[in-house]
């Protein structure tokens, strides 16, 4: 979501004249993306903005920071960066430079429409949602758009075309927001609550995408599989718009894979199973967040299922999807996580062997729920059991991994590889590959690799042809 955000802004400040710079020492305007869910990225904004702040001694700059952002940082942001505003308010974002002070040509002659014409335009509730700090009054002044109407204002944000930071991969936001509350996640506090993207929108940027040549395409959302459900019967169901993206891969031709991300075993259902298992552009990997294998700390967290409904899920997957691979979440240390509720989690990822869990130390965030509560698990034991599962999930991985060997694998090519010589890509399941070659042409192409040999979170493997659309060998 933070790439997909990031391509959005990168647009609408293209729009306005400025260019992208690979030296940030070079740039006249830095922002950074930012996301609350975690205190290690927040550490790594005040990282950026203090040294920011010291070349401002020496030149002309603009700093501004949006995305994920709970209320608690925004107040400590407001003293660190020039501008704040919501994501959901990108489309301001060239009258508020211009508020600011800064000039560019297309916020000239932007602002001649008065408060006075919003208002008699229906738009009387107005506040600060947008800001912008004046660095000399020390003061907060900012452009007046409306604090209500949420569903419009992402709306604006989704009809910015992004620039996509790739010819070959693209993010489709298909939602905003979350209606969970899970009780350690701030993403209702800053995004706010479910909005569902219309379908006809995200159909025409898949089809967009297809006939643009992107072979790998990335669904968006808090929870995709509750897609629609805010709409009450106005939009279609998560199911429906899979099958709608199936049907657009058979009338195209072309060959692309189609993934999601994230899941809630709460929504998810054997109907998204069976209609990624009908079409061929339905990439078979699921991203299905654990977080913990113990049913008390589950209700603790407000996941509202419990294991044996997360059991079910994927033994539906194995049933349905033989070949798919399967990817967690997993958060250690959670306030009262005891020694046996740990063990749980552990048992749960023996059993079900997942090829890839992204496991995080449990540190709370100001606003969810259980950041008032008594962080009582304390850092060497959070350290402790996720070296554990991590030590667990190496295991597997590699174990699964060497079940590859000797077979095919098709495979989109990604990027030199760090071993000189070779290129990295991934299979339909998202396992990193690496094979040799020279060819950089290849980057962004489908070939065909045969696995040699394997290792704990990746393959090896040797080319063994490249698939007719694509470049021949050099």
């Amino acid at each position: 979501m933070n790439k997909s955000d990031s391509e959005r802004v990168n647009a609408v400040i293209e729009s306005m004249g400025y260019r992208w710079t690979d030296n940030e020492e070079e740039a006249e305007l830095l922002g950074i993306i930012a996301c609350s869910v975690r205190q290690k990225a927040i550490d790594k904004v005040y990282s950026k903005i203090y040294k920011w702040n010291k070349w401002k001694n020496k030149r002309s700059l603009i700093t501004f920071v949006t995305g994920c952002v709970l209320p608690a940082d925004r107040e400590k942001f407001l003293k660190q960066f020039d501008m704040i505003f919501q994501v959901c308010d990108l489309v301001e974002f060239p009258k508020m430079l211009h508020q600011y002070g800064v000039v560019t040509p297309f916020t000239v002659g932007q602002l001649s429409e008065s408060k006075e014409a919003r208002i008699e335009n229906g738009e009387p509730n107005v506040g600060f949602s947008a800001i912008v700090l004046d660095n000399q009054k020390k003061t907060i002044v900012g452009l007046p758009v409306p604090l209500k109407q949420p569903e419009k204002r992402i709306t604006g944000f989704w009809h910015v075309e992004p620039h996509y930071q790739s010819n070959f991969e693209a993010f489709i936001p298909i939602q905003n927001g979350c209606d969970k509350f899970c009780t350690y996640c701030a993403v209702p506090y800053t995004r706010g609550r479910e909005i569902s993207r219309p379908s006809s929108e995200i159909l025409e940027e898949i089809k967009n995408l297809i006939s643009s040549g992107y072979k790998s395409i990335t669904l968006l959302g808090q929870n995709v599989n509750s897609y629609g459900l805010d709409k009450k019967g106005d939009e279609i169901s998560f199911p429906q718009l899979l099958q709608k993206i199936g049907e657009i891969g058979n009338i195209s031709g072309k060959d692309f894979w189609v993934y999601f991300t994230s899941p809630h075993p709460r929504d998810m259902s054997d109907e998204v199973l069976q209609v990624m298992a009908q079409y061929n552009c339905l990439a078979k990997q699921i991203h299905l967040p654990l977080q913990s294998g113990d049913d008390v700390v589950l209700i603790r967290m407000n996941r509202n299922h419990k294991m044996e409904d997360y059991r079910k899920i994927v033994k539906s997957i194995r049933r349905i999807l033989p070949d798919a691979t399967l990817f967690t979440d997993i958060i250690v240390g959670f306030t009262g996580e005891t020694d046996e509720q740990f063990l749980n989690t552990y048992k749960a990822m023996e059993e079900i062997r997942f090829n890839m869990a992204y496991i995080a130390r449990y540190s709370p965030r100001p606003g969810a729920a259980s950041s008032r509560w008594n962080d009582d698990v304390s850092f060497e034991v959070k350290k402790q059991r996720l070296h554990k599962l991590s030590t667990l999930l190496q295991s597997h991985s590699h174990i699964l991994n060497r079940g590859m060997t000797g077979k095919t694998f098709k495979v989109l090519v990604i990027n030199n590889d760090r071993k000189d010589g070779y290129l990295s890509g991934v299979t339909e399941g998202k396992i990193i590959v690496r094979f040799a070659t020279n060819n950089k042409v290849l980057t962004g192409h489908f070939v065909e690799v045969r696995i040699t040999s394997a290792a704990d979170f990746s393959v090896e493997g040797e080319l063994i042809k490249i698939y007719d659309e694509e470049p021949a060998i050099a």
